[in-house]
């Protein structure tokens, strides 16, 4: 358990409390569900320019770290098509993998397939069922998908100031403006309320909420005197009690929420907001093919990872398709920013191409 971790090493409420959103980010659960000692080990291993554990911004937005791998890539020849729907993968006659077909009736062929989209994408929509063996489409059925996840992008006026950190005179950035702000966490029972509360159907009444300002350390993101806010925020679950759905009135009431606690927090923030864009379950799904709206393409729970990941007997990228590979967030190691799935899979992919 990830409150007993935390227990052994430190005594400050809100310290513990801070460190298990690392625990719990992305995952329907709770510092005192069993195995989420792990998923705050994932988030705080590898290193980034010398320094373990860290984390950094992508100058330019995350978008800008897709397009460098694409410029990579282009460089050695490759051909990318953006917007380009696959509606599935060409099959030969003994069932191995040919190519994909768009949606618009393109082919295209090719030896191997990579498929960086969720495995329930993969398997359970771009392949028919009958070519693969039953107890592998039950098992990739059977992942599970909970997300606790709303993301909402806000536009502001002016940089927030904290109750605790009130902004300089000057209205420049301060060194937490530059970091991972995090809200409601002042002791791990109340993420564990947010999550019971989430867990019966209804959205954190206090969530858990992450803010950064991405625009304090990258200034391009927005014009000059207002501020891009980025606010990770759970839990919500995927489908609401009562036979709710997810329409305008609920988004707008669950981050109406979330602006009222940061208010508390930073007084004059929902005066300062300019726009905003809030992403729930369903619409992560939706829009990003993130099954179930969860960002891991599945839970990093211990039941799925390493060797299970995405299904016992196909942990190595391959998959009961031949030619066919996953290379997403739904393989081993899991998710998160760091390309090792992708690398992965990459090296069983020519190492299987150089014998065809």
């Amino acid at each position: 358990l990830l409150g007993q971790i935390l227990d052994h090493w430190f005594e400050s409420e809100p310290l513990k409390a801070t460190l298990a959103t690392d625990a719990v980010i992305g995952a329907m659960a709770s510092p005192h569900t069993p195995g989420s000692g792990y998923v705050l080990l994932h988030h705080v291993m590898g290193e980034l320019e010398g320094r373990r554990g860290a984390w950094g911004y992508v100058t330019g937005g995350m978008g800008a770290l897709s397009h460098a791998i694409a410029q990579a890539a282009t460089a050695r020849g490759a051909h990318i098509f953006a917007e380009k729907e696959v509606c599935h993968v060409l099959l030969g006659r003994d069932g191995e993998a040919q190519g994909v077909a768009l949606q618009d009736g393109t082919e295209v062929r090719s030896k191997l397939v990579l498929s960086n989209a969720s495995p329930q994408i993969t398997f359970l929509e771009l392949i028919p069922q009958e070519q693969l063996p039953k107890d592998f489409v039950q098992r990739i059925r059977q992942v599970d998908i909970r997300s606790p996840v709303t993301k909402i992008n806000v536009a502001v006026d002016r940089l927030p100031s904290f109750l605790a950190a009130p902004n300089a005179r000057d209205g420049q950035p301060l060194p937490h403006h530059q970091c991972s702000i995090h809200l409601n966490c002042e002791g791990t029972e109340l993420l564990h309320q947010a999550f019971t509360e989430a867990a019966q159907g209804h959205p954190s009444s206090r969530p858990m909420i992450e803010l950064c300002i991405p625009s304090a350390l990258d200034p391009g993101l927005a014009p000059p005197g207002c501020h891009v806010v980025s606010l990770f925020t759970q839990y919500t679950p995927s489908v609401l009690a009562c036979g709710q759905c997810w329409d305008e009135q609920a988004r707008n009431t669950y981050a109406d929420t979330v602006f009222d606690c940061i208010e508390d927090y930073a007084p004059g923030f929902k005066a300062s907001v300019i726009g905003r864009d809030i992403l729930t379950p369903p619409d992560l799904e939706r829009i990003f093919g993130l099954p179930g709206g969860n960002i891991f393409h599945g839970g990093m729970s211990l039941d799925q990872l390493y060797f299970a990941r995405p299904a016992p007997s196909y942990s190595g990228y391959r998959s009961p398709v031949p030619g066919l590979y996953l290379c997403g967030s739904g393989a081993h190691p899991g998710g998160g920013v760091m390309g090792a799935a992708g690398r992965n899979a990459a090296q069983v992919a020519i190492g299987d191409f150089r014998h065809l």
